[in-house]
């Protein structure tokens, strides 16, 4: 999902659970920071974290964003091109 310079692409299109939570372990892992310290910015626990990067479908999502805003990302929606 990242590319080259360890950089997002402009936009990750994420369709599982799985994808998010690998793409944020890959961006967090680019950023050179630990699980540990995310946890203190984004006011979340060590398990919370943990199941996020591992894909758990049923993560509390205002968490999720909280660690996105963290790690200085944003969800956009947009209408799919095919519809």
């Amino acid at each position: 999902m990242m590319n080259e310079q360890n950089k997002p692409n402009q936009y990750v299109k994420i369709k599982s659970t799985k994808e998010l939570g690998s793409f944020v372990r890959e961006f967090r892992v680019a950023q050179k920071m630990t699980q540990a310290d995310i946890l203190g910015m984004a006011n979340t626990g060590n398990r919370f974290i943990v199941e996020l990067e591992n894909g758990k479908p049923t993560v509390q999502f205002q968490k999720v964003l909280d660690v996105l805003d963290t790690l200085g990302l944003e969800i956009v929606i947009q209408k799919k091109a095919n519809f």
